[in-house]
């Protein structure tokens, strides 16, 4: 996260994988809230596996994220606009206006094959566009 400063930290979550996303939400405000008081202790910092970055909150489409050793990836967030976009339609093909996002996801070949890590980003790709609240 961003701090006030201008300097970046990454706070941690443990146990990520077993909270939801009204979970995650409120424990990233909890983090964020810590950090910008500059209250987050060392245990909040380290031990980290696969860290998420939203270059898009600068207005960036596109970055190269790159992963902080040990962990094993990360996962990049481009700025959402809105974009002219080929749909498929009953009719046939139109173009219709749609919210873009570009993801890109750095990891370390030693531990994440390219074929999975490409896989993992298409999943993602896959829930984002078929988001339903």
């Amino acid at each position: 996260m961003s701090l006030p400063d201008g300097n970046l930290i990454v706070p941690v979550i443990p146990d990520a994988d077993r909270l939801n996303l009204s979970g995650l939400a409120v424990r990233i405000d909890e983090l964020a809230a810590k950090a910008r008081a500059g209250k987050l202790s060392p245990d909040e910092m380290s031990g980290g596996t696969f860290t998420i970055t939203n270059f898009g909150s600068f207005k960036n489409l596109f970055a190269t994220p790159i992963i902080n050793q040990p962990e094993a990836a990360i996962l990049g967030t481009g700025y959402i606009e809105k974009k002219p976009a080929v749909v498929e339609t009953p009719e046939g093909d139109a173009i219709a206006i749609r919210s873009k996002m570009f993801l890109s996801l750095s990891y370390d070949h030693r531990i994440i094959d390219g074929a999975l890590g490409g896989a993992f980003l298409r999943r993602i790709a896959d829930l984002l566009e078929n988001w339903n609240e």
